[in-house]
This record gives C-alpha cells, structure tokens and sequence, in this order.
C-alpha cells in the first residue's frame, strides 16, 4: 500500500501549532510528527492530523463531525489517536487547544528509552559455585 503525502497546506497547519520544548519535531514513517519523552503525541498521515488524547478528552473530540478513531490501515485502529476533523484545520483557535491537551496527555506518559539497533542482548553472568575439596 503507496501512502500519500500530505498537502503542503497541511504541512503548515502542523509547523503552527506544533509546541516548542518539551516537544520534539522529527518524522515518523516518512510523515512529520512530535514527540515528548519519546512518546508520539501528534503528527500528519497522509491527509490527516492525528492527535493522541486521553479517553475523557478523545471522547469529546469524537463528538465533533469528522473526527474518528486513526485507523493507518483498516481493521488496525490505534485507539488513543483521534484524526482532527477538516473543519477544525482551518481554525487554530479551535485547534491549538487540542494540540495542548495532547501534549499535557504525553507529558504524563512513562518515558520511552532509546533502542540501540544491532545491539545484542545482555546475557546473564551464570553462577558457577566452586567446587571445594
């Protein structure tokens, strides 16, 4: 499956209300995102912008005409993440407020480590008792 990229419209929107420090702007699967302590909180998919939210607040935002569940592919719903309507793209007023609840909500997440690619696994030191005679 070919994604698309987004509108260069789009892009924009997400540069303006992307918050500064503690977020961190970098790309995920190609497509602009944000993170905090290593935890995705917003970002772009295709023509969409995706923000991840609490359940108190991703059900309020479900209540507005064509937000939905982010679904990157059918039938694999990522269920903290809500697509932000159309309607509330052109308005940052309306839009900047949900940028800020996502990010309180990563804030509040457990920090992801770094990986280390190619790293292989700590093996355990075994316990070989001395044989006394």
């Amino acid at each position: 499956m070919k994604w698309r990229k987004p509108s260069e419209e789009l892009i924009k929107t997400f540069e303006a209300v992307t918050p500064g420090p503690p977020a961190e702007k970098r790309k995920m699967f190609g497509f602009p995102a944000a993170f905090v302590n290593g935890n995705l909180f917003m970002g772009l998919h295709q023509e969409d912008m995706l923000l991840r939210l609490p359940e108190d607040s991703r059900t309020k935002l479900l209540e507005t005409a064509g937000a939905r569940i982010f679904e990157p592919m059918p039938g694999r719903p990522m269920r903290e993440y809500v697509v932000v309507p159309p309607s509330m793209l052109n308005d940052r007023k309306k839009l900047e407020p949900w940028v800020a609840k996502a990010l309180e909500y990563a804030v509040t997440l457990k920090p992801k480590g770094k990986s280390k690619k190619g790293a292989a696994p700590k093996k355990q030191a075994s316990s070989k008792k001395a044989k006394s005679e």
